[in-house]
This record gives structure tokens, C-alpha cells and sequence, in this order.
């Protein structure tokens, strides 16, 4: 592994953060996530025309860059140094890669195209307390996590030869208040053939119903739907038996990106609390110079650069087949959550109002571990799938 970053690598990193800092300053984020769809829709529009964000992994034959999952993770960096509340993950990490992989031509060639080009938002509808069973993060994914019938969930029928009605209920479903098409896991066959498919289903559909719900993190807006005999699309075909694999093969790069979007939101927590602590002055000398002060920084900054390595580590090895983005969003999310709770300590009176932007980093850090976490269970799952505590014979 070649640990140094190319110049083109370099190049996306350096103009995305220029971006973020002229268009995501503290008063715009906290304008955008107020508005009804939870995001800037121009700075989306300035990320997907200028920068190409929502096709960076896409392939160029469907208007994409052609980008692997690195450079996703290095975006994913920048956007979470500002927290920038964006369709990025919902549409280009979680629903983008299951229609590459699952969607026939056709809907490769209808979708994708749009989603490079930042014209078309996606989310990826399953049950929200589920999703890390669904991506095969804390848990093997058999599909009984899709819910259905009296289970909850989303059931599906089949009408006619090639239709489909969809009826159920998914809530925290990242983006699906505003997103322009769904992705709906559900469950269908019965319970003789009972098996879990993903359908399209365009986001103005009738039967339809979306309500965005109130989020412990604001910058990443939820939603609960319910569908009622809603029309739906089939993606792929009746018979492909790869949705559980691809949605966990997709679950590893989800958890490698969320992993350095983490990352670069501790290094931001962990940068402005240096910053203040060499201001704020106490005794007549700045907080910063104490030696109490220095070691709890020291050892967030150890942290927090061990947690980069295993980010950037996974998203590199996810070209080689290797399955260590679980480790490393849980180190992320334990390394951000410290960050932003010694931000909020050592920034002292204002550093737990409302006004100030410490307590936005915190919520990122808990926001993101109730959704895809916790930590402890992304880590037993990694050393269950390792066989870390089989007990082995040992020979002499």
C-alpha cells in the first residue's frame, strides 16, 4: 500500500474544502438545516456541477468520474470537517452503488446518469433501527430485518405481469423526505418463498406519504414514510438472487466513508479547541499553556490519527476485497464523540450553549452511532467475522 496521496487526490480535497469554507460557514449550515429539505440545494448544486461529488465513484460510461471508493472517502472528509448537511451519503454512497450493481441496463442507463449530474436524489428505505443488520455491520444480513406483513416493514404483491404495490411503513430513512426516488427494501413471496427486493419508487408517487421527523442530529435530516398500495418498480429482475450480498458489499464502503467523514469532523473539533485554548486566558495565562490541558488534547490527537489511518486503510482496501470498514467507523465515531466531548469541556461556559457549533460535532458523534453503530457492536461483529475468540486447539 502506497501511503501518500496522488496530486489528483490532493486536488479534490483542496478544492472541495475552499468550496465548504466560502459556502458553509457557521450561519448557513445552521440556515440550511431549517429549510423544509434539510440541505443547501445551491451548494448541492455547486458540489455536483463544479466538483462532480455525486458521480465521484461512478463509472465515466454513466457521466461519473471513475473515481474508486478512496476519493470518496476523502470528500467524505472534507464535507465532515464542516458538517456539511448535503444527499451525499443517501444518494451517491448508500443508493448509487445498489443500482450500479443490481439495476438492469436500462435503469443503469436512466438513473445513473442523473445522479452523477446532481439532478436526481436517492435514499435507501430500510427500517432505520435495522440498517447496519441490512449493510451487515453488527450482524449477518438473512433479510428478516426487511420487516413485512404483520412484522412491520414493507410488503410487496405482485399485480399483473410485471407491476408491483408496495404497502408498509420504513422511518429514519436518511434524505427520504426530500429525495426525488426511493429505493424500498421489502419483503415478498410469502411466507413459502418469503425473500427481501429492492424497488424504485419515484418520490411524488401516489399513496405516498413522507414526513420528516425531529433528529438528535440536525445536519443529517430523517424521515418516516408510509406507503400505501404504492407503485413500484422492480430493481434488477424477479430472479437475481444478489440483493442481500450487494447490499452488504455495499455496507463496507457506507462504513469506510462514514468512517473518514468521522474523521474529519474530530480533526475539525480538535482544531478549534486548540485554537480557543490558546486564546482563552486564565491566571493570567492562556488555558492552552497548562499541562493538564495539553495532555488531554495530546491524547485526542492521538486518537484521532489513529482513527485516520484505519479510514483511510479501509477505504483503500475495499478494491481488494478486504472487509474493515466496521473497524474503522467504530474507532471514527469513539474518536469524534472524545473530540467534541473535550471541545465542549475545555471550551468551558460557551461551549455547551446553542449558539455555539461544539454541540453540533457531539450530535454528529451520537447521531451517527445510534444509526449505524453502536460502537461495540460494529466491533464484535469485526472480531466474530475474524474468529478473534474461537478457541483453538493448540499442538506441542
Amino acid at each position: 500500500m502506497d501511503a501518500s496521496f496522488t496530486a489528483e487526490q490532493d486536488e479534490i480535497r483542496r478544492t472541495l474544502r475552499e468550496l465548504l469554507q466560502k459556502r458553509c460557514g457557521s450561519p448557513e449550515l445552521r440556515a440550511a438545516v431549517d429549510t423544509p429539505a434539510g440541505h443547501d440545494p445551491a451548494l448541492w448544486t455547486a458540489l455536483a456541477q463544479q466538483l462532480g461529488l455525486p458521480g465521484l465513484a461512478l463509472p465515466e460510461a454513466y457521466g461519473g468520474v471513475g473515481c474508486s471508493a478512496t476519493e470518496l472517502a476523502l470528500a467524505a472528509e472534507e464535507t465532515g470537517r464542516f458538517l456539511a448537511p448535503s444527499p451525499l451519503l443517501a444518494t451517491a454512497v448508500l443508493a448509487a452503488p445498489l443500482v450500479l450493481a443490481l439495476g438492469t441496463e436500462t435503469q443503469r442507463a436512466r438513473l445513473l446518469p442523473r445522479i452523477a449530474a446532481g439532478s436526481l436524489t436517492a435514499a435507501l428505505a430500510a427500517p432505520g433501527t435495522a440498517l447496519t443488520t441490512a449493510l451487515t455491520l453488527t450482524g449477518p444480513n438473512g433479510g428478516e430485518w426487511a420487516g413485512g406483513g404483520r412484522a412491520g416493514g414493507v410488503q410487496a404483491r405482485q399485480v399483473g405481469d410485471s407491476g408491483w404495490r408496495l404497502y408498509g411503513q420504513v422511518a429514519q430513512v436518511l434524505d427520504g423526505h426530500s429525495a426525488e426516488l426511493l429505493l424500498v427494501a421489502a419483503h415478498t413471496g410469502g411466507f413459502a418463498r418469503s425473500r427481501t427486493l429492492l424497488f424504485l419508487v419515484a418520490g411524488d408517487a401516489d399513496g405516498l406519504v413522507r414526513v420528516r421527523q425531529t433528529s438528535l442530529d440536525a445536519t443529517r435530516p430523517q424521515a418516516r414514510l408510509e406507503l400505501r398500495d404504492v407503485e413500484g418498480e422492480l430493481l434488477g429482475t424477479d430472479d437475481s438472487p444478489h440483493v442481500l450480498r450487494e447490499l452488504s458489499a455495499t455496507g463496507d464502503t457506507v462504513a469506510a466513508v462514514l468512517a473518514a467523514e468521522a474523521v474529519g469532523a474530530a480533526d475539525r473539533a480538535l482544531e478549534r479547541t486548540v485554537q480557543y485554548v490558546k486564546q482563552r486566558e486564565q491566571f493570567g495565562r492562556a488555558i492552552g499553556s497548562f499541562q493538564a490541558v495539553k495532555h488531554r488534547l495530546a491524547d485526542v490527537y492521538v486518537q484521532v490519527q489513529a482513527a485516520k489511518s484505519a479510514a483511510y486503510y479501509a477505504a483503500w482496501a475495499i478494491g481488494s476485497g478486504e472487509r474493515l470498514g466496521g473497524l474503522a467507523l467504530a474507532q471514527a465515531l469513539e474518536a469524534l464523540r472524545t473530540a467534541a466531548g473535550e471541545g465542549i469541556q475545555l471550551h468551558g461556559g460557551i461551549g455547551f450553549t446553542w449558539e455555539h457549533d461544539a454541540h453540533l460535532y457531539f450530535k454528529r458523534a451520537a447521531g451517527d452511532e445510534l444509526l449505524f453503530g453502536p460502537v461495540h457492536r460494529l466491533r464484535a461483529y469485526a472480531a466474530e467475522g475474524a474468529h478473534l475468540f474461537e478457541s483453538r486447539e493448540v499442538t506441542v
